[in-house]
């Protein structure tokens, strides 16, 4: 994920952190320790204890904050062992996992299910994260009530048990969010998973991410009442990624065997090395077309985009070619890949287009826009063929 630094690797698996990440802890630690009394009088109700908390420890000079923090960072680390139990039984599927990244909002794992997951699999993995957030729950609540009860001392009891309860309540809590069936979230994936048991794949995405959208519209609205940013950005997060993820697998049922060769564009105008750049940048106003293939002679030797061209504006255009600027580190597909994952690796590259390669020679070119109107002319011509 961009904008994420690399802090370790577990089981194998990269762990990043997102900069989101180094917003919440501080935003979080303040907002502990500045309720810290309110949240000691919840906890000794939720938890029922015998009597009453002593906060001489919990509230004297910075330790509210400092308690937040503990807090917050523990919090984050149940979240980190949330996305390993979905790791790892993605791992043990046979699944490619490719990093768990720590965010505002928690955490996501980056686990490659293809194009059509498979409801087996996709059911014990999303299970999983819940799971393991109820066990971390109910152990360090467990934990947290009988060090209350046992430590002699009852400014340390209380201030252990301030901490241990605490994480116990926000585990547990962080279970229940997670089962609410809101797609993308771990909920929403089981329900899909036990539709897809009845129905094709692409339909049961369909109708999680429906009732994720759904919850998210719920989540908006008691947000906006309450006056919850966090609510409101959950259900901002809750709403666009329900729509993504339906739309990812409205395209890769649309794509089903179909390669590229059904939508590049051929013949291709390709570019010369010493073309200079400002003719360069008139042909591309002429064809409308913002990158070229480049040519020396019959070998293929980069790809010049409109953004390459651009990013040379403060030198001296007029002494500049094509090979000043293109880029040599050449993505190239063939005639018979499947589409869908050439419109993945589009995604996950960020990249608008990539030349077709046959037996050596440029065959032709695909583009995002090549693949997005290929999509709409067959999905206007599936709803034809089901009005007829």
């Amino acid at each position: 994920m961009q904008d994420s630094i690399q802090i370790g690797r577990l089981f194998g698996i990269p762990i990043r952190l997102h900069f989101t990440f180094l917003l919440v802890i501080p935003l979080f630690t303040y907002i502990i320790g500045y309720q810290i009394e309110y949240s000691a009088s919840f906890l000794e109700d939720i938890y029922g204890l015998p009597y009453g908390m002593d906060l001489s420890l919990i509230t004297a000079g910075t330790m509210p904050y400092v308690l937040g923090a503990v807090v917050t960072i523990s919090l984050f680390a149940g979240v980190l062992i949330h996305e390993l139990a979905h790791s790892v039984v993605a791992l043990s599927k046979g699944l490619e996992v490719t990093g768990i990244t720590l965010l505002i909002l928690g955490g996501i794992s980056s686990i490659d299910e293809g194009k059509s997951p498979d409801p087996a699999v996709e059911l014990p993995m999303a299970l999983a994260g819940p799971v393991a957030s109820l066990i971390i729950g109910i152990l360090t609540s467990a934990a947290a009530y009988i060090s209350f009860v046992t430590i002699q001392q009852p400014a340390y009891a209380s201030l252990i048990f301030y901490i241990l309860g605490y994480l116990g309540f926000l585990n547990v809590l962080l279970f229940l969010f997670n089962l609410i069936p809101a797609f993308p979230m771990d909920g929403g994936r089981v329900l899909r998973a036990l539709l897809a048991k009845r129905m094709p794949i692409h339909r049961a995405t369909k109708i999680a991410a429906d009732v994720g959208r759904g919850f998210a519209i719920i989540f908006g609205i008691v947000g906006l009442l309450v006056f919850s940013p966090v609510l409101i950005i959950i259900a901002v997060f809750v709403y666009l990624g329900a729509g993504q993820e339906a739309s990812v697998m409205r395209y890769n049922e649309l794509l089903k065997d179909v390669y590229v060769k059904d939508a590049m564009s051929s013949p291709v105008t390709v570019v010369s090395p010493r073309m200079p750049l400002s003719e360069l940048v008139d042909l591309m106003y002429q064809t409308r077309h913002l990158g070229f293939p480049v040519m020396e002679g019959q070998d293929l030797v980069g790809m010049v985009t409109l953004t390459d061209a651009g990013s040379r504006s403060s030198i001296d255009s007029e002494a500049l070619v094509v090979g000043d600027v293109m880029s040599s580190d050449l993505l190239t597909v063939s005639p018979s890949q499947p589409l869908a994952d050439v419109l993945k690796l589009m995604s996950v590259q960020n990249i608008g287009r990539i030349p077709v390669v046959k037996n050596g020679r440029v065959a032709g070119i695909v583009t995002r826009t090549d693949i997005l109107k290929f999509l709409e002319i067959k999905e206007h011509s599936g709803d034809k063929r089901k009005n007829v």
